[in-house]
């Protein structure tokens, strides 16, 4: 049975330009091809999913989202500060470290501020406090298979 519009379950390709809102563009799929997502597992922004909630394939979208529908405000209390002996390399701004939190999990985090022996780490998505803006076309839609619902997210090796 052919998808014809955007619902839960369904695996989405878009087309889309994000720029922040100084009008920079920070990311596009131009010369990637689509993005692929399963829809209604949170695998994109918020804002982004309710409004294509219903889409179909060739839909133009021209979408602002304000932090809270994005990557939300920035949060003080997900930077931390270590010594660049704790760090164990030298530390260069911009690098992204993985570190175990006590609960077990992984977090990626990135060094924010280097100054001295102390070095910030931020574990805030690099987007957080900023609003967004998508230019979005909607280029794919089929069903998910049941492994892919179960995962939560899109299958590469049956997308390709």
């Amino acid at each position: 049975m052919a998808v014809e519009t955007i619902a839960k379950n369904t695996v989405v390709g878009i087309n889309y330009r994000l720029m922040v809102s100084d009008g920079s563009e920070v990311d596009s799929t131009e010369g990637r091809g689509p993005l692929e997502y399963l829809h209604g597992h949170a695998n994109i922004i918020p804002g982004l999913e309710r409004s294509l909630e219903g889409a179909r394939v060739g839909d133009d979208f021209d979408l602002e989202f304000a932090p809270e529908e994005a990557y939300g405000e920035r949060d003080p209390q997900r930077e931390i500060e270590v010594t660049r002996q704790q760090l164990g390399f030298e530390p260069e701004l911009g690098t992204v470290v993985q570190a175990q939190l006590p609960d077990g999990r992984e977090q990626h985090l990135m060094i924010a501020k280097v100054e001295g022996e102390t070095v910030t780490l931020d574990g805030n998505h690099p987007l957080a406090g900023e609003s967004l803006r998508f230019e979005v076309s909607v280029a794919s839609l089929r069903e998910a298979t049941a492994d892919e619902i179960s995962q939560g997210h899109v299958d590469e090796i049956s997308a390709e």
